[in-house]
């Protein structure tokens, strides 16, 4: 400390404390030597208080005003030093500012997840977080019990405490809420007034007490938040037999729009289950008693799957329209019959487009050489038929 501040410490006889950090909880007056002189002025402003300190003990608590330090004012700390001769030197003395006004925004959240026994979803890990006010309502004990001599006391010192005591009564109140998980958010205003209460009283032999408490949110873990999320959404389409139904009939609108033999047989298959659905419901809702059902025979022991299809479906084009499916069967009966030439387009799955039919490897063979018809038979091979010759 250079001289300046050592001469500046014996002529200013202003004792205050101007908080610029907001979170400032306990601060100690800094004095060369802890020295205070006789008939110094005490500042203390709205929401604080100014504790003193002498040879380790505490002596006066002081609210908000403004004091001049004189015995009158000090009998503790009068009757602790002994003196005989008033302040007419300076006093050793040490001089805390405690913030008495409400420490807001400070944050808490579990960092490990509670485990609850819900009434519905059994077993279940819940995370949840929020913020919380704090008040200093003793500075006496909080110096005592927290402070110590620490020059600067701040929120961050006793926030993990905090936090630690947060998660210790979080279970118990949310089990003796008696709510499902699933309606905790409309009853976090009442679980957090019970959290604010006990931790207050938690918190009361340090001189400090819970004036808001805020249980912002509570959170499953994903894979619970999904299986709700299903269940919503099954809740949201109620009839699950109608929602059936109205999946069939957008899958047969959208067959009717793809012609081919996959989509046909799809469509007519769905649109025959569903008739025969349909039938069944208006036959029970007309009295009718449905046609008994032939006895089931005994299932079959399981067997081997079918064998797979040897090839791929034909299409050939006739007369510029589509013709097929067939085999490589029906291709050769076709070439036979003169029907399918050589430039005959085809196609067949796994071809970039149609192509005819003589370029393609696969019915080279249907095209190869053979020989022509026989002649009819009764004519003689080389014979001339004119009656002159001879």
């Amino acid at each position: 400390m250079s001289f300046m501040e050592k001469l500046r410490g014996q002529l200013i006889d202003i004792v205050e404390f101007l908080d610029e950090s907001r979170d400032t909880i306990v601060w100690r007056f800094p004095r060369q030597g802890n020295e205070i002189k006789n008939q110094a002025k005490l500042v203390v402003r709205e929401g604080q208080s100014a504790v003193f300190v002498s040879e380790g003990r505490l002596a006066d608590v002081f609210g908000p005003g403004t004091y001049t330090l004189e015995t009158k004012n000090l009998p503790i700390l009068s009757t602790l030093q002994g003196w005989k001769h008033g302040f007419s030197s300076p006093f050793k003395a040490e001089v805390y500012f405690v913030t008495t006004r409400q420490l807001t925004d400070l944050t808490w959240g579990t960092q490990n997840p509670v485990i609850l026994r819900d009434p519905e979803l059994g077993a279940v890990r819940l995370r949840a977080f929020g913020t919380y006010a704090l008040q200093v309502v003793d500075p006496a004990a909080l110096l005592r019990q927290l402070v110590g001599t620490d020059p600067q006391f701040r929120t961050d010192e006793i926030g993990d405490y905090f936090r630690r005591l947060v998660v210790g009564q979080l279970g118990p109140a949310l089990a003796e809420a008696g709510v499902a998980a699933v309606d905790l958010a409309a009853n976090q205003g009442q679980i957090a007034t019970r959290l604010a209460g006990q931790l207050s009283e938690d918190l009361s032999e340090y001189g400090i007490a819970v004036r808001r408490f805020v249980l912002e949110n509570v959170s499953f873990p994903p894979e619970v938040e999904a299986a709700l999320d299903k269940r919503t959404q099954m809740a949201v389409v109620g009839n699950l037999d109608q929602y059936t139904r109205f999946q069939a009939a957008n899958a047969i609108e959208t067959a009717a729009g793809n012609p081919g033999g996959a989509g046909d047989g799809l469509g007519l298959g769905a649109g025959m289950g569903l008739g025969a659905a349909m039938g069944q419901q208006l036959a029970q809702s007309l009295g009718t008693p449905s046609a008994p059902q032939a006895p089931q025979a005994p299932a079959a022991p399981a067997g081997p799957p079918p064998l797979p299809a040897a090839e791929s479906p034909w299409y050939w084009a006739v007369d510029g329209a589509q013709a097929g499916p067939g085999t490589t069967a029906d291709l050769a009966g076709h070439v036979r019959s003169g029907a399918l030439t050589r430039g005959s387009l085809v196609w067949q799955q796994g071809m970039d487009a149609w192509t005819p039919a003589g370029q393609v490897p696969a019915l080279a063979s249907l095209f190869a050489a053979t020989p022509p018809p026989l002649p009819p038979t009764g004519t003689p091979t080389g014979t001339s038929s004119d009656p002159a010759a001879g």
